[in-house]
């Protein structure tokens, strides 16, 4: 098998191709699930095609918890269809699918209540290891423990002593999310499938009441394509309302976002061997280990302003800080916080008026002939969502068509990785590298490290950390623009890597250098890369000033103050 490439040259090839002859299938929308469904569908032996407006997991999928989790609220929801397969996901991600990618975490819930609340909550974590176990796809995982209130503060120091009379440990998962789109759609594309990003959908092919196609623009290069295919799938997340517009016909089912927003602090300010996971009013709030950094969200408010770019108020903020302030025995402030980024979630719109109410389930309908439409779900469940898509898709094709294999399909990266961990100490001998740096390539890149090692082979100043961003390499932004589809300085900072929410300057003391690696292969000459660093630190001073407003009409229209490199309309 071949590394997939997503170069400049393989992009401008894969969208002449899809234009040149019918796919069986085109896949609009390349978040988690439309990444999952072309994978599902070349897999099935189908021709097939991606194409996504901006970049990959550019909107819901870059700013979730990054958590591959059977979700075990859901279990007080008594949603146990839901949380059985979830935790079967989990398990296949963990040790067949991606272990490179994704990673045991442990969580530790403070119980507050003697007694009823351990037994009621213990209860529920022991039923969350059984369902984990019952299909042998928890096995990775260590059990839940029971601690004291002493040995919870062993492993959490930073929680006051008065928040807590005990406490629950329970092990879960987490991962990059926009670098797993990324590896999904370098999956697909390494059995064949055609991709490309900064590729609109303007509008649908017909003939008579089916729909045979899509008018495609090129936003990067210009031009217009009409690419035929036998089904297409739109998988568009919170956008799926606005794209069956184009299609002129009433949806099935309507999606409404949600806004969840996140902050970034460093390790040091939360002095804790494990994550926490708070009850608040609403929901849950987790306090995740993220390499140097701690994660803390979410929220769970309705949105319905801009969807590129939801942005986090200053009363969002505020809220995080105060609900996780409650148990911490050194607060956190403003100062504290060195990124904040915020998502949508889409949610199938019907069952109530509360975004936190709504279905976390997902559909799939087929609202005219030769459109399969797939919304709604949660992240760890996006390859039952694609199997579903495609699933619906192959009841509108003349041919016999395979079943799913996916769930036996390792991402690229995974195959060798287990043996490449263990020579990791050889291979920092070999490359000169610390090993530390050799474990973060390996957990980025999987077995696919050795072509970022062979950058810096060929080029050693590629080897040393990029300015003002130490946790990576140089050599990480060329390769995120030779291999994994970065067309803007924005793409690498903000996904390929995550300087813009890991460091207190957001990225800008990073994107002179970052952008001078990335021009002599995306071809950009001085002013363009003058231009790309201009965008970059405007946006950031957008978001800047979006979390200084005090409501979301305010810190939306600050947001929209930064206009995007590569306007789409």
């Amino acid at each position: 098998m071949r590394t997939a490439t997503l170069g400049p040259a393989e992009r401008a090839e894969s969208l002449a191709h899809m234009a040149e002859r019918e796919l069986d299938i085109l896949v609009v929308g390349a978040g988690v699930v439309g990444a999952g469904t072309a994978l599902d569908a070349v897999t099935r032996g189908l021709s097939t095609g991606i194409v996504e407006a901006r970049d990959w997991a550019s909107g819901t999928s870059s700013r979730s918890s990054k958590l591959i989790h059977g979700g075990l609220r859901y279990l007080e929801m008594l949603d146990f269809a839901l949380v059985r397969e979830a935790l079967k996901e989990r398990g296949l991600l963990l040790e067949k699918l991606a272990p490179h990618l994704v990673k045991p975490v442990p969580f530790l819930y403070p119980l507050q209540h003697k007694a009823w609340e351990r037994f009621y909550a213990g209860s529920g974590v022991a039923l969350y290891d059984a369902m984990s176990m019952a299909r042998s796809h928890g096995t990775g995982l260590p059990h839940h423990r029971h601690l004291t209130r002493r040995g919870a503060l062993r492993a959490a120091p930073c929680l006051r002593k008065d928040a807590l009379v005990g406490a629950l440990q329970y092990y879960d998962a987490q991962m990059d999310d926009a670098r797993y789109v990324a590896t999904l759609v370098r999956t697909a594309v390494d059995y064949g499938a055609r991709a490309a990003n900064g590729a609109k959908v303007t509008g649908f092919l017909r003939e008579g009441e089916r729909v045979v196609g899509a008018r495609v623009r090129d936003v990067e290069e210009g031009g217009e394509y009409e690419i035929r295919a036998k089904q297409i799938v739109n998988a568009t997340g919170v956008w799926t309302d606005d794209t069956q517009a184009m299609v002129g016909e009433r949806g099935k089912f309507h999606v409404r976002a949600s806004k969840g927003i996140h902050l970034v602090v460093p390790r040091d300010r939360v002095n804790s061997t494990t994550g926490l996971i708070l009850r608040t009013e609403k929901s849950v709030l987790f306090v995740i280990p993220w390499g140097r950094h701690w994660i803390i969200g979410t929220t769970d408010t309705e949105w319905d302003l801009d969807k590129a770019h939801p942005a986090a108020s200053s009363a969002d903020i505020d809220y995080l800080l105060e609900h996780v302030n409650s148990v911490l025995h050194t607060p956190l402030t403003r100062d504290d916080v060195q990124g904040v980024y915020a998502g949508l979630r889409p949610l199938l719109a019907g069952e109530s008026d509360a975004t936190s109410k709504l279905s976390r389930e997902h559909t799939v309908a087929h609202p005219a002939p030769g459109l399969v439409v797939v919304a709604g779900g949660k992240y760890t469940t996006y390859r039952v969502m694609a199997k579903d898509a495609v699933d619906e898709a192959v009841h509108g094709l003349d041919q016999r068509v395979a079943e799913c294999v996916t769930e036996e399909t390792p991402l690229i990266g995974a195959e060798g990785y287990q043996a490449l961990w263990n020579a990791r100490a050889r291979t920092a001998a070999r490359t000169g590298l610390h090993v530390v740096r050799v474990e973060h390539l390996l957990n980025r890149y999987g077995s696919l490290a050795d072509e970022v090692l062979d950058l810096i082979t060929a080029d050693p100043s590629l080897g040393a950390p990029l300015t003002g961003a130490d946790d990576y390499l140089r050599a990480e932004v060329v390769y995120a623009a030779s291999h994994e589809g970065a067309r803007h300085l924005d793409d690498v900072l903000t996904r390929r890597t995550r300087i813009s929410i890991e460091t207190f300057d957001r990225g800008t003391r990073s994107a002179r250098e970052a952008a001078e690696l990335m021009a002599p292969v995306l071809g950009w000459d001085k002013d363009q890369i003058e231009r790309e660093i201009e965008y970059y630190a405007k946006r950031v001073e957008a978001e800047r000033e979006s979390q200084r407003q005090p409501d979301d009409l305010t810190a939306d229209a600050a947001r929209l103050g930064a206009p995007d490199i590569a306007p789409l309309s």
